[in-house]
């Protein structure tokens, strides 16, 4: 990356295009039901991009902003499809980019985003078959019963999420290509 200096309004205006984009691909998953997870990946894309020019604090600012949005343009509905992007996946660019800057050793900052994943899915399980009151089918409610679920939760997630974490950094990669590309 460059060493170029850039000026405050670029910062402000990328943030806004990301924040943008994140809302309105929040906002139409959301509400569609089945795009839930396209929304997701759509999102994490838009706020990676002003990391790509290490403006965090414009990230994160887009990041707030983009979870505020989302909740006035309809998750207040289906608050808890909003929850896992709010605790952990918004979140989660800003610390691969965080971790690259300050070179923090990635085996301690991966056993922290994995313990951090794990946490967001045994919030997501309360939110949505405790609170709710949602139930699962016999045969997998046998299965998790008691302190199995943290069992399951702790071995398959931090599994998926190794992968998951993987193709994030790597999705960063190509984020940044694309914007040193369009910039130039």
């Amino acid at each position: 990356m460059s060493k170029r200096r850039y000026t405050k309004s670029f910062e402000i205006a990328l943030s806004a295009i990301a924040c943008a984009v994140a809302t309105g691909a929040l906002a139409l998953g959301l509400l569609s039901g089945w795009l839930v997870g396209t929304g997701y990946v759509i999102a994490i894309l838009a706020l990676m991009v002003p990391l790509s020019k290490q403006f965090f604090i414009g990230d994160f600012l887009a990041y707030i902003a983009t979870v505020i949005l989302a909740v006035v343009l309809g998750a207040v509905v289906k608050f808890w499809d909003l929850v896992p992007f709010a605790m952990f996946f918004g979140l989660h660019p800003l610390l691969n980019s965080l971790q690259i800057r300050f070179k923090v050793n990635r085996w301690l900052a991966f056993a922290i985003k994995a313990a951090w994943f794990d946490c967001t899915l045994i919030a997501g399980y309360f939110l949505i078959y405790v609170i709710s009151g949602a139930s699962l089918p016999e045969q997998i409610e046998a299965i998790i019963a008691g302190w199995r679920l943290y069992v399951i939760i702790f071995t398959v997630g931090t599994a998926i999420f190794f992968v998951y974490d993987y193709l994030i950094f790597k999705c960063q990669i190509a984020v940044n290509k694309l914007v040193y590309r369009i910039r130039k």
